[in-house]
């Protein structure tokens, strides 16, 4: 019965994030900002990807960041000094963010100035991949010395994102990771998905995912209501 019971509070829960969800991609959708929402483990470089890739992004598109974290503004402190407007979310204990704290900041950004929205989720590979924020697509950050074990461990995340971002991909000399084996997991997984490979420490592969993203932005701008 009590497991019967989880069940029926967590598909309300879901429901209910799901009617908000919809709501906020309304409203991204009214002022053509294009919103993804950046998930990973913690440590797969979710904030090392956006530091390395604003400065790139920011040559064509207005961007703004959500942080999404338990405690702290540190994620924040360090996209901030990009000069791009940043809102953290501390979730208190919550291990994903939802589409309800998503809609709390919103008033907080100049939505005549964006054209992208980056939401950086909490740091877990199973939460929120079930909570809808709203968001045109989803895009995974796994770490290679994760191991290559991941993707098929935690199918559902891979399962929704529109792009993988393979980091630390510098690293792979000194693992024993087996790439090819990661990769053909993801693609069984999710055949449409697009794989970068990309070291944010070394800088490499950065150019081709933030095409990839200006472009995905520019063409969402095109799409009329």
């Amino acid at each position: 019965m009590s497991s019967q019971r989880e069940i029926e509070v967590m598909a309300k829960l879901l429901g209910t994030n799901d009617i908000q969800a919809d709501v906020n991609r309304n409203h991204f959708r009214k002022h053509q900002c294009l919103t993804i929402n950046i998930m990973g483990s913690p440590g797969a470089g979710k904030t090392s990807l956006l530091e390395k890739s604003l400065p790139h992004l920011c040559k064509d598109l207005k961007i703004g960041v959500i942080e999404g974290d338990i405690f702290t503004n540190k994620d924040a402190d360090r996209i901030s000094v990009h000069q791009v407007p940043v809102i953290q979310i501390n979730t208190g204990g919550a291990c994903h963010l939802d589409s309800k704290m998503v809609s709390n900041v919103l008033p907080e950004f100049d939505w005549n100035a964006l054209d992208l929205l980056i939401i950086e989720n909490v740091g877990n590979l199973v939460c929120p991949a079930d909570f809808d924020l709203g968001e045109a697509f989803k895009v995974v950050v796994l770490s290679i010395v994760e191991g290559d074990d991941k993707p098929a461990k935690y199918p559902v995340i891979f399962r929704h994102a529109k792009a993988v971002i393979l980091n630390k991909i510098d690293l792979e000399e000194l693992t024993d990771v087996n790439l090819d084996n990661m990769k053909h997991d993801i693609r069984s997984i999710n055949p449409e998905a697009r794989i970068f490979e990309v070291s944010c420490r070394k800088g490499s592969g950065l150019e081709a995912w933030t095409s990839w993203l200006i472009q995905e932005t520019k063409a969402f701008k095109e799409i009329k209501e």
